[in-house]
């Protein structure tokens, strides 16, 4: 069965995303979509095998884990970190140096001091495993463990509203070295497939659908036109390159119908689309996208207002042919389901179609067809004095049919904005310390309508914090950012890692201790256990050797964190809404007097 998923499916889905951003009456209205950008990951990226049916002897951090015959192994790499059910792994490599995975079910070998040394007897069986070095980071996976652990790693998050959000397109400048040639529009370009079965018809620059087409350009005053004729005739039937950059100021522009039209060279015919404000230049415009400005911005809605639905505003010459009434100005009406469109054309001594342009736009065509033929020829624009056709005349022009309701009508549609640009700007710590400055962070994304910790209420929030945290009193020492910190608690010993930790003003020894726990990194005897307000266990860090006890008193907000009996819980739910895109990215850092924009286009 032959089918497609359209580029208007694509645009319809860009659109509902932006639109759904401020939709229903209130925040918290079912209509509505709350979407969060969040960052997270700050440990290092490293290889990761599952193991399982591990004997009795452990892997050590240092030595290395191979599969197969130590020397002509197909995988080997050195143990960074051991886990319950997982080792860390750097320096991997394979036979002849090329990364390798060990087969799902490989016997994992434990082996200290390399080619010069020994097994150490320890053994596992392989599970999943995932190639990554701070360098590479791994692919993200669309499933729900992937899920679960994002969430254990995310360390802030930031709500993403209509005014961080444009409908981004592909960013073509006004730069006759780069883009000498411009596509026209039309609305029938296609493919040719190599089984055969279908001729298609490709743009100037070789595209095959106006989705792929080079048929806009921002000018150097940000001003966005569309090309609508790009030189096409007979003996240039890919066009030709432009000469003159179209401009709203420009001579050649006529502000009624918008049309800039090239005095010079081919005759480039432009529609004015709009005009990038400061702002949306600021935020969205990147080396490769730039914005459609929103539907309120005063330079579109004049636009829109002034589109014609089914206006006409190119002829092209498929084919000059000879024999017509010679050496003349001729007119004939656009026959179709419109009204008033007019087409003049000039021939030569033979009879041969040299030029061709609309006189009248006329409005309501779908469709339209040029007749040469006696009877539909004329010597005026009105249509009034009838020139005879000999029965031996040929020739073709066709009519460019606008898109539905006109240039400029409906732009993301015009334009095919199938794509979205988020731009979020952290600054410092905003969100009164929702987003740490004291570590980085490897992964970005956004997650679609998250509830507030404990509750089944969607977040609401300008930032959120993903970490939990202890109010730290007695500190002897300052915590490290990425060190394991542990406490002794009921039924076994906590773990997590530090992410952030930030003296109270005017103290040398209390402050906050930001960290997540993985069900990964973090287990005893299998469970992930919490850290407990008891002012007798001291938490320790295994780095820094700090050890301080929990603040059992204090119950306030601090830092973007509300604690209660010196403990702090995150303010997203866990596996709460729906994540709907993930990046792993090499490490970003971060500064107390730094500010991140970070601009993420979504493509549907």
């Amino acid at each position: 069965m032959a089918a497609i998923i359209s580029d208007k499916f694509r645009i319809f889905n860009a659109k509902q995303f932006l639109e759904s951003l401020s939709e229903g009456p209130n925040d918290t209205s079912a209509e509505r979509t709350r979407m969060y950008f969040f960052v997270g990951r700050p440990q290092a990226w490293k290889a990761y095998v599952e193991i399982h049916s591990a004997n009795s002897t452990a892997f050590n951090v240092g030595d290395e884990v191979y599969v197969g015959t130590y020397g002509s192994t197909a995988f080997r790499g050195t143990i960074s970190v051991v886990y319950d059910n997982a080792l860390l792994l750097t320096d991997i490599f394979g036979a002849s140096g090329v990364n390798s995975a060990p087969t799902l079910g490989s016997t994992l070998k434990g082996r200290t001091g390399g080619s010069g040394g020994s097994d150490t007897g320890a053994t596992a069986v392989s599970g999943i495993y995932r190639y990554a070095t701070e360098d590479v980071p791994p692919l993200p996976l669309d499933n729900q463990t992937e899920k679960v652990n994002l969430y254990d790693e995310i360390i802030a998050a930031k709500r993403v509203t209509d005014s961080y959000a444009r409908t981004v397109i592909r960013r073509y400048n006004w730069d006759l070295v780069a883009n000498p040639k411009f596509d026209m529009w039309k609305p029938d370009y296609s493919a040719t497939p190599g089984s055969g079965g279908q001729i298609g018809k490709a743009t100037a620059t070789g595209a095959t659908s106006i989705a792929d087409a080079k048929f806009y350009v921002m000018n150097s005053s940000y001003e966005v036109f569309k090309c609508l004729y790009n030189g096409e005739n007979p003996s240039n039937a890919t066009g030709q390159n432009a000469t003159e950059e179209p401009s709203t100021t420009g001579g050649n522009y006529a502000s009624g119908s918008g049309l800039y039209t090239e005095s010079t060279g081919a005759g480039y015919i432009w529609k004015y689309m709009y005009t990038i404000p400061t702002d949306d230049v600021l935020k969205f415009l990147s080396s490769d996208f730039m914005p459609i400005v929103l539907p309120a911005d005063a330079s579109r809605t004049a636009v829109t207002g002034a589109a014609v639905n089914g206006a006409v505003h190119v002829a092209l010459i498929e084919n000059g042919g000879a024999n017509l009434p010679a050496s003349q100005t001729l007119y004939t009406a656009i026959k179709g389901d419109g009204a008033s469109g007019v087409v003049k054309f000039a021939t030569d001594g033979s009879g041969t179609i040299t030029s061709a342009e609309i006189q009248v736009a006329g409005t309501g065509y779908s469709y339209g067809n040029v007749l040469l033929g006696n009877g539909n020829l004329f010597s005026d624009a009105g249509l009034s004095s009838a020139v005879a056709t000999g029965a031996t005349a040929t020739g073709a022009i066709e009519v460019v049919i606008s898109p539905k309701g006109g240039h400029g009508k409906y732009h993301e549609e015009e334009l095919n904005g199938k794509r979205v640009m988020t731009n979020i700007r952290l600054t410092y710590a905003e969100g009164s310390g929702d987003f740490p400055v004291d570590n980085d962070f490897r992964r970005i994304g956004i997650i679609k309508d998250p509830f507030d910790y404990g509750t089944t209420t969607f977040a609401t929030n300008d930032t959120l914090s993903g970490l939990k945290a202890v109010k730290v009193t007695g500190a002897s020492a300052d915590f490290i950012p990425d060190e394991q910190i542990s406490q002794t608690v009921t039924g076994g010993t906590a773990k997590g890692t530090c992410v952030s930790w930030t003296l109270d003003s005017g103290s040398t020894t209390a402050g906050v201790l930001k960290y997540i726990q993985t069900n990964d990194a973090h287990t005893d005897g299998g469970v992930v256990r919490a850290f407990e307000s008891s002012g007798a266990n001291a938490v320790s860090g295994a780095a820094s050797a700090s050890s301080g006890n929990v603040d059992t008193g204090y119950s306030n907000s601090l830092l973007g964190s509300t604690f209660s009996s010196g403990l702090a819980n995150p303010e997203i739910e866990n596996d709460s809404g729906d994540v709907i895109y993930i990046e792993n990215r090499r490490l970003i850092t971060r500064a107390p007097d730094q500010i991140e924009d970070i601009k993420l286009v979504i493509e549907f």
